[in-house]
């Protein structure tokens, strides 16, 4: 591709972003420490929605807890696709997060994740599927399950669960603990833990495989209560990832293959009835967060900043929360290092199930609200 080219590819892409924006919305503009930021909701009528990723047109395509996915592009919001499985829509479960293969513009991959039904209960899974656009009603073809984790069961929490597509192509995941904290220490168990497979659903040939007792091949990390944000962050070159405590100790992880990150036996939180879980907050053997919140923020999405709309956050982490309804900018130096907390439009929004970075530099949020929101973020000076 030559500049001029390029240069043209880049302008469609800002441009389509920003007519992403719904016609006669009102404009939300906010100080913060360092820059005002204006606020405008893209699109709204969205049940509880759930995960976003951004097309190569300018478009984006998100998950509804219920079980739909919708493309948004500069015409609004589309019906929902056809193509989708079945997914067990109650509690924390249902239609979760989703991504575009490390190829798609080629081949049009995408990988979703969902609570799917089974013998037991539910249980997170991970799907993938091809999108189709070829001039009828977008569709989903090819659809596979390429992992269903072990132990299906009737909770209704505790399900993860996001994707985030590696530079090499691999797939990291999280799932939560399935609300039985002890299967975030069994090494047999795909519960409370960051996983990682190829794209087709096999196991890398590069994932920890601990001498000892039975590890399952696809866990990279375990002692995960329930991770709902995680970013690739190219600062260190490896994924965070942000996760529930109890009462307290909501953490922020950098999850390192073989290492156990400490739910039940350690945590910064106490029980729900105030008391004090495991060992404490240290034991040898487990890790320790880079971050904590007491109390808790309930986070739910992370992004690491890079763009050129925001160039005071470059490198920082944005997480957002749920209880506090708010989106967290953890400030970092040039090794990685978290410094400080900036907390940003706290109760403006309603609850922030997802974060993500345009390729314009704009930060769009999720609302989890039964009437939720798309809302893009972007410099007001």
């Amino acid at each position: 591709m030559n500049r001029l080219t390029f240069a043209a590819a880049v302008f469609t892409i800002l441009a389509s972003a920003a007519l992403l924006l719904t016609k006669g919305a009102t404009a939300q503009t906010f100080e913060t420490q360092d820059v005002a930021v204006q606020a405008d909701v893209v699109v709204d009528g969205l049940e509880h929605p759930w995960g976003l990723a951004f097309l190569p047109d300018g478009g984006a395509i998100v998950t509804e807890r219920p079980g739909r996915i919708r493309l948004i592009t500069d015409d609004g919001l589309s019906p929902p696709l056809a193509g989708v499985p079945r997914v067990a829509a109650r509690g924390q479960g249902g239609l979760l997060d989703i991504a575009l293969a490390r190829d798609f513009a080629q081949s049009g991959e995408i990988h979703f994740s969902y609570s799917q039904p089974g013998e037991g209960g539910a249980g997170t899974a991970i799907a993938r599927a091809r999108l189709v656009r070829d001039g009828r009603e977008p569709r989903l073809d090819n659809v596979e399950t390429i992992f269903s984790m072990t132990g299906k069961s009737r909770a209704n929490r505790h399900f993860g669960s996001r994707i985030v597509v590696a530079p090499d192509g691999t797939l990291f995941f999280t799932i939560g603990d399935r609300g039985d904290s002890a299967r975030a220490q069994d090494m047999a168990d795909h519960a409370g833990a960051v996983l990682r497979i190829n794209p087709d659903g096999t196991v890398p040939s590069d994932n920890p495989s601990p001498d000892g007792a039975r590890h399952l091949p696809e866990i990279w990390s375990k002692g995960h209560r329930n991770p709902q944000g995680a970013a690739f962050d190219p600062v260190t070159q490896s994924l965070w990832v942000t996760e529930h405590g109890a009462r307290g100790g909501d953490e922020l992880n950098q999850p390192q293959a073989g290492r156990n990150y400490g739910w039940p036996v350690i945590s910064y939180g106490v029980h729900y009835s105030g008391g004090t879980i495991g060992r404490g907050t240290q034991a040898p053997g487990y890790e320790q967060p880079h971050h904590y919140w007491d109390p808790s923020i309930a986070p739910s999405g992370l992004a690491v900043y890079q763009g050129a709309m925001f160039p005071e956050w470059q490198g920082d982490f944005l997480a957002g929360a749920l209880k506090f309804q708010l989106l967290a900018r953890l400030a970092r130096d040039d090794t990685g290092r978290v410094t400080g907390e900036e907390r940003l439009f706290e109760g403006a929004f309603g609850r922030i199930r997802d974060v993500d970075v345009a390729p314009d530099g704009s930060v769009w949020l999720l609302t989890d609200e039964a009437d939720g929101k798309v809302i893009r973020l972007t410099r007001a000076d």
